[in-house]
């Protein structure tokens, strides 16, 4: 009987000792994670031209969409004809200005004071003109352009939410990208090993049939923990409390790693 008993108490020790180093390894369970960049025009109109497709890399500036943009052509060819006009009717008025100017402070005073304001106010209300006209053309010319959109940055198209001829709201996505370097994984730790873990430190990634580890760092701890059910805070239950961490991939390794894989992550 005290046989048995030592072999009892041997398998409890030894399964103590087995969850202690389970719960001091330095190993947590993840996953990859991206960061979308939506691209929409702040203008609708019909899709004329879906430039990229899913799937596929493209490179910053790259052409992703073009809305029909006929009515903000047409709007910028006459703001152009209203500035050239404007100009035009400035550059009379500046000479007529410095003629009449010329005129008032020769000798014989051909002209009046009179009439030298009159130039001038002229000549305000030209070069105001030419202002608001050009300031016109700014918009048109913004609105023109805003029914392209391009890449901010070299990506993977993650998604086309729209088909071409297919009408766009003003605001809606059109093109979802995933730039490499928005590439993190998510993982969990309990919140006895908060304390290892800082901003700025190294982690190795194991992703299931990788040929090799890769890295990141971390640039995200969690203020509170995540996804556990309400608890009382006490000795007994506190050791059920995770924390979300976060860590960039390196580019060098995000080529090799897609959102939605499980991770095994590691501190370095």
């Amino acid at each position: 009987m005290k046989h048995f008993l030592n072999i009892i108490w041997l398998a409890i020790v030894a399964a103590l000792i087995g969850g202690c180093a389970k719960n001091s390894s330095d190993e947590f369970q993840g996953y990859i994670e991206g960061e979308y960049v939506y691209i929409a025009s702040p203008l609708g109109g019909a899709l004329n031209n879906l430039a990229v497709a899913r799937g596929k890399q493209i490179k910053k500036s790259q052409l992703l969409f073009e809305l029909e943009r006929q009515s903000e052509a047409a709007a910028l060819t006459v703001a152009e004809k209203n500035l050239a006009q404007a100009n035009a009717s400035l550059t009379l008025s500046t000479a007529t200005f410095q003629r009449r100017k010329e005129l008032r402070a020769s000798p014989s005073g051909v002209i009046s004071a009179q009439d030298l304001d009159q130039a001038q106010a002229q000549l305000d209300a030209d070069t105001a003109q030419v202002a608001a006209q050009q300031a016109a053309l700014d918009k048109a010319k913004w609105s023109f352009d805003q029914k392209q959109q391009f890449a901010p940055a070299d990506a993977i198209v993650h998604d086309t939410l729209y088909r071409q001829g297919e009408f766009v709201a003003a605001g809606n996505p059109v093109v979802a990208l995933l730039p490499p370097e928005n590439l993190k994984v998510r993982f969990f730790v309990p919140q006895e090993k908060l304390p290892q873990i800082k901003i700025g430190q190294s982690v190795s990634i194991q992703c299931d049939g990788a040929p090799r580890k890769i890295d990141a760092t971390i640039n995200y701890i969690s203020t509170q923990a995540e996804y556990t059910p309400p608890v009382i805070y006490s000795r007994e239950t506190r050791a059920n409390l995770v924390f979300m961490i976060e860590a960039k991939i390196s580019l060098a390794d995000a080529a090799d790693v897609r959102p939605g894989q499980p991770a095994d992550v590691r501190l370095n």
